[in-house]
């Protein structure tokens, strides 16, 4: 059986959904813990009061990757299943990744097959993930899911986890890629941002996590594969215009993230509130 931790800051409008779709799975979890950390909303209320059986932390700390390691200390079985608070997961995900890592001891990094739901965005941000979900890596490579699932093989690779902006990017450079992938029949929903602005500052965090990562020499195994032929060869196709987009929407997130890492000092979190 599996264990689950959910990390949650200030996610009191969103979070049912997740812990709905957790409990709604084919075969049950032996421990879900939800680590709250520095909610100044009714997260912890709204946990404790629609579910008692998880195991609800309240932490002081508005920290995701601090509220990570305090959550562990609860952890009573593996596969652990780690969910950011606005996703969803199908009906038999914990079950299919749980049997498919313990058939299969060398995967120790898995996650769900992502899914963006875009009802409500703009045509850019559209436009944009229409690219971003045929690109290999992101099909393959556990990246972009808002989640991991790490067996206990898998998780004896780390410590604790660094106090950084991108801790999904921190644990994936932690493995080889024929140590982790996405699953098969298994699905996360994630909402897009619905605007343009919006999805730009979540995915200059991604970019500017990643950079962080590099500079503090903590990426093991920083290789990826490099997906430019695929982005040519959309050129030429009827795609043709959703990747000008992706491309032009790309470059202006690296700029931005490399502006927001020249003055690492004084960054602010940036959260997308469209979704929520």
């Amino acid at each position: 059986m599996a264990s689950v931790i959910v990390p949650a800051h200030n996610e009191a409008r969103i979070i049912r959904r997740c812990l709905d779709s957790i409990m709604q799975q084919t075969a049950p979890v032996e421990t879900v813990i939800v680590a709250c950390n520095g909610c100044t909303d009714n997260t912890v209320e709204l946990v404790q009061r629609y579910y008692p059986q998880v195991i609800c932390l309240d932490i002081r700390k508005p920290s995701k990757t601090h509220a990570l390691n305090e959550a562990e200390k609860h952890v009573s079985s593996f596969p652990v299943f780690y969910l950011d608070a606005d996703t969803v997961i199908s009906p038999a995900t914990v079950q299919t990744i749980t049997h498919y890592m313990d058939t299969h001891p060398d995967r120790l990094l898995a996650a769900p097959m992502p899914q963006i739901n875009t009802t409500g965005s703009s045509w850019f941000v559209k436009q944009y993930y229409r690219i971003w979900l045929e690109l290999p890596y992101i099909r393959e490579g556990v990246i972009g899911t808002c989640s991991f699932i790490m067996s206990e093989a898998g998780r004896q690779r780390f410590d604790r986890f660094p106090a950084v902006i991108n801790d999904d990017g921190f644990v994936r450079c932690c493995f080889d890629r024929h140590e982790r992938g996405n699953i098969e029949g298994t699905a996360i929903t994630i909402q897009a941002p619905k605007t343009l602005y919006s999805l730009i500052k979540i995915k200059t965090r991604a970019r500017l996590g990643n950079m962080q990562l590099d500079a503090l020499q903590l990426c093991a195994r920083p290789k990826q594969a490099d997906y430019s032929g695929s982005l040519k060869a959309r050129l030429f196709s009827k795609a043709c215009l959703p990747t000008l987009i992706y491309i032009f929407i790309a470059l202006i997130i690296r700029l931005r993230a490399r502006y927001q890492f020249n003055h690492l000092d004084n960054y602010t979190w940036e959260t997308d509130h469209t979704s929520r």
